[in-house]
């Protein structure tokens, strides 16, 4: 009886000791999909099926219409006053740097990216609207930096060995994405290129699989779209209904990894997640 109490305490030790700030995750995989309603998104098979693996956010919702304020935001706490999808060239600071100054590393696997910095607007099915770093005049005048945005192409051979970064963002085309195509398409797309990247995070405790959508419609005044997030240390079908934005995921990351925040932007008054860890 004494050793299956001093077990059992034990156990509950380690399940508290997982829900905490620093434990729950040692890398994270950021995917960005697009234009969908929220009850589209969640209606659709494949992204259904996400579910049963993870924790869906109920009450999360895109800062602005279009997109690319939104993609900023992931990255840098705030749209920074970006309002339209233009090429824009950007001062400030982003997860990145502190990333980079905490010893860790980032990385960005784009598709149909270009390489050597590419700065233009579009190449094939790429367009830079969707690709947040390299707009900002730290990362695209720095050819060190722009090397850490790279082909997707690059992605399976870093995960199969082990290599991922701290922290990746993952950037369909723009026909996986659903942007040029639809919801069905983006949903079988998922389910095919990172069926074994779900696999591995719901059982990987060291894993993070942010799965996300950069704005609903354009018409859609409520904004409000579909988020999962996949880990070990996640309780799978939770969910979590804190009015949130994708700055709050952004704030998660940071908390993780004591990385502080980025200044005086939207992330540093955010809520922290609660209520979706074992």
């Amino acid at each position: 009886m004494k050793l299956c109490l001093i077990v059992l305490l034990a156990s509950l030790q380690f399940a508290s000791a997982s829900s905490e700030i620093g434990n729950r995750f040692k890398k994270v995989l950021w995917i960005v999909f697009e234009n969908t309603n929220y009850k589209e998104a969640i209606q659709q098979p494949d992204f259904a099926n996400a579910l049963k693996h993870g924790a869906l956010f109920t009450n999360l919702t895109a800062e602005r219409h279009p997109s690319q304020g939104n993609y900023i935001a992931m990255i840098a706490g705030s749209t920074l006053g970006v309002r339209g999808d233009g090429l824009v060239n950007l001062d400030g600071t982003h997860i990145g740097d502190l990333l980079e100054k905490s010893g860790r590393d980032w990385r960005v696997y784009a598709e149909d990216y270009p390489g050597n910095c590419f700065t233009g607007k579009k190449s094939g099915k790429y367009v830079r609207k969707h690709n947040p770093f390299i707009s900002f005049k730290n990362v695209n005048k720095d050819p060190q930096r722009c090397a850490k945005i790279e082909s997707s192409e690059n992605f399976d051979r870093d995960l199969a060995n082990n290599d991922l970064p701290d922290y990746s963002m993952y950037i369909p085309d723009m026909d996986n994405d659903g942007h040029d195509t639809d919801v069905e398409f983006a949903g079988k797309y998922l389910s095919k290129r990172f069926g074994k990247v779900m696999e591995l995070a719901k059982n990987s405790k060291d894993f993070l699989f942010v799965i996300t959508f950069d704005e609903s419609e354009f018409f859609d005044s409520s904004n409000q779209i579909f988020t999962v997030l996949i880990g070990g240390s996640i309780i799978p079908g939770s969910t979590n209904n804190q009015k949130v934005d994708h700055v709050a995921l952004l704030k998660l990351i940071e908390e993780e990894f004591s990385l502080g925040a980025i200044g005086t932007r939207e992330e540093a008054s955010a809520p922290s997640i609660t209520g979706i860890w074992k």
